[in-house]
């Protein structure tokens, strides 16, 4: 008996909590992320968690994942974007010559700051990485060739 009001106070102790308002603030929980399949890059998924990427003067919020083994080719975007590695190590390179074996760790905690229209490259080796990237649009992602010109996507 006594086991069983112990147990029917602690129950009852429990307050079942509900977000605060959306007016207040939003909440958005990894498992109700929506990734979508890169359209550039195969291995790359993409959810937008906040804002129009593709909006002028809108802030956005994107979180990508690389699968093991896959990178982005040479390419630049027009915008600053400022992007924290959230799991696994990321790994960088610059310029338009692709050589994964050039590239630098950057583990998980940690923060890059891509500066406009510079060629750089960008993914995982041998484990998942997954990255957050804030930035104001309009953004894109223009791949070059070679000698670092833009060339169709």
């Amino acid at each position: 008996m006594r086991t069983r009001l112990a147990a029917l106070a602690l129950a009852m102790s429990f307050t079942v909590m509900a977000d605060p308002p959306t007016q207040v603030m939003n909440i958005y929980r990894e498992g109700e992320l929506k990734f979508m399949p890169s359209k550039l890059v195969p291995g790359v998924s993409q959810a937008v968690i906040w804002g129009n990427p593709a909006k002028p003067g809108e802030v956005y919020v994107v979180r990508n994942r690389f699968a093991p083994n896959t990178f982005s080719p040479p390419h630049f975007h027009p915008e600053m974007r400022y992007i924290t590695v959230i799991k696994g190590t990321w790994w960088v390179g610059s310029g338009p010559n692709f050589n994964p074996a050039t590239t630098t760790p950057v583990p998980a905690g940690s923060t890059v700051v891509h500066h406009p229209n510079q060629i750089h490259w960008d993914g995982a080796k041998d484990e998942e990485a997954v990255v957050q990237i804030m930035g104001v649009g309009p953004s894109a992602t223009i791949r070059v060739d070679e000698t670092g010109r833009p060339k169709d996507n």
